[in-house]
């Protein structure tokens, strides 16, 4: 583990990190999270008869549009070219829960934690958003890293 934040110069002000003198490699990075809500709220998702229409396809491109502006929305991060951005849905019928999990892919000097992450967290927020008219209870959680691959740290998985 890295001991030294590296978004702080020598006298501690907050810096955009250099990565002019890295190298390019093929990035990936896989995140998740979960959004729990009543059995009924489920339901009108998966009979696709919510109110504001296609809950998991409109949360889908809110989650990729979101990983394409994260640099936007997280002051410190760098703008990336995006190669590929992957998102899914699962759900859990036993557990009244939506689990959404992207996969993002660049080829570039740093990595896409940061676009996997700000993903998921608007895909769950989309969801929250297009159902909340019948669960404002819906609670999100559990937003993590999984796996980094690329770079010269190398290949990262979190712990089970």
């Amino acid at each position: 583990m890295q001991s030294s934040l590296t978004h702080f110069d020598h006298s501690g002000q907050a810096h955009m990190v250099d990565v002019g003198t890295k190298n390019e490699s093929h990035r990936i990075a896989i995140a998740s999270g979960h959004i729990n809500m009543q059995a009924s709220t489920l339901k009108l998702i998966q009979q696709g008869d919510a109110k504001k229409g296609d809950v998991l396809g409109i949360a889908r491109v809110a989650a990729i549009q979101a990983s394409k502006k994260t640099s936007d929305l997280i002051p410190l991060c760098h703008p990336l070219a995006l190669t590929r951005v992957a998102v899914t849905f699962n759900i859990d019928t036993s557990a009244s829960c939506v689990t959404c999990t992207v996969t993002a892919e660049t080829y570039g000097k740093t990595g896409v934690e940061m676009e996997a992450l700000s993903a998921v967290s608007v895909g769950l927020l989309t969801i929250y958003d297009m159902c909340k008219a019948v669960d404002r209870g819906m609670i999100i959680g559990e937003i993590k890293l999984l796996e980094k691959h690329g770079g010269k740290s190398g290949d990262w998985v979190a712990q089970p």
